[in-house]
C-alpha cells in the first residue's frame, strides 16, 4: 500500500458543519471511483492522526477531495484539518476499497448524509468518461437535516438519462423507493450504500428482507463523523 505526501490547495465550505479539503493529484495517483484513502495529519501531533476518507473526487479530476462534518467542537484530526495552509502537506495511503461500479447492471445508490461522498466520485467519472455501457443508475440521497451537499452537481448530471436523483429527509419515502427498485431489478441490480454504520446496516437489512443476495449488496460504512 504506498503512501504519499499531498500538497493542500485550499478547503471549501459546502453546508452547515460540511467540508472539502482539496489536495493536488499526484502524477502516478489514480483510484476506482468509490475508492477510499486513509489520510494522516503531518504538521502537528495529535490523537488518532490517521483516518479514513472516501475520495469524493473522480479520478478524472485533477484533484483529490475528501469531504467529511465538521461539528462546533472538532476532533483532534478534524481541527488540523482546518488548520491546514495553502502548501502544506498530509500523508495519504492508499486507494483502499472495492467500493464501486464493476458491471453495467442497473445500480441503486443509496446515501445517508455524508455517506454521498463516494457516490460523488462515481457520478463525476461515469459524466468524465461517457456512459459507454449505458448504465442506468438511480442514487437515493437520504438526509433528514436536508443539506444535499453536492446537490447542484448532481442535479446537472441528472440531466442525462442514466441518471435519476431522489432527494429524501423521511425514512419510509426511503422505503418506498428501495421497495420499487429491488421490485423492477431484484438481484440483477447492484446496491451500493453508504454512510453511518447504523444507517448501513438497517438499510442492507431491508434489501436482504426483499430477497436481494448479499452478494448484491456493497457496503461502506462511515465511523465517527
Amino acid at each position: 500500500m504506498k503512501k504519499r505526501e499531498l500538497v493542500f490547495i485550499e478547503s471549501r465550505k459546502e453546508a452547515d458543519e460540511v467540508y472539502s479539503f482539496l489536495f493536488e493529484k499526484a502524477d502516478d495517483l489514480t483510484w476506482k471511483a468509490g475508492q477510499y484513502g486513509l489520510f494522516s495529519i503531518a504538521h502537528k501531533s495529535v490523537k488518532n492522526a490517521t483516518r479514513p476518507f472516501s475520495l469524493a473526487s473522480a479520478p478524472a479530476e485533477n484533484v483529490v477531495r475528501i469531504t467529511t462534518v465538521v461539528r462546533e467542537q472538532p476532533s483532534e484530526f478534524k481541527q488540523a484539518l482546518l488548520e491546514l495552509n495553502p502548501g502544506m502537506k498530509v500523508k495519504m495511503s492508499g486507494p483502499l476499497g472495492a467500493f464501486n461500479l464493476q458491471d453495467s447492471s442497473p445500480s441503486l445508490l443509496v446515501a445517508g448524509g455524508i455517506g454521498i461522498t463516494p457516490f460523488r466520485s462515481i457520478v463525476k467519472q461515469i459524466e468524465a468518461e461517457g456512459n459507454k455501457d449505458g448504465r442506468q443508475i438511480q442514487l437515493l440521497y437520504m438526509d433528514s437535516g436536508k443539506s444535499y451537499v453536492f446537490r447542484d452537481e448532481l442535479d446537472r448530471a441528472a440531466d442525462g438519462a442514466w441518471l435519476r436523483v431522489a432527494y429524501l429527509d423521511k425514512r419510509d419515502d426511503l422505503r418506498q423507493e428501495l421497495d420499487q427498485f429491488a421490485g423492477l431489478h431484484g438481484n440483477s441490480g447492484s446496491y451500493l450504500i453508504a454512510g453511518s454504520k447504523s444507517f448501513v446496516k438497517s438499510i442492507a437489512g431491508d434489501l436482504k428482507d426483499k430477497g436481494i443476495a448479499k452478494g448484491q449488496i456493497k457496503k461502506d460504512s462511515f465511523f465517527g463523523y
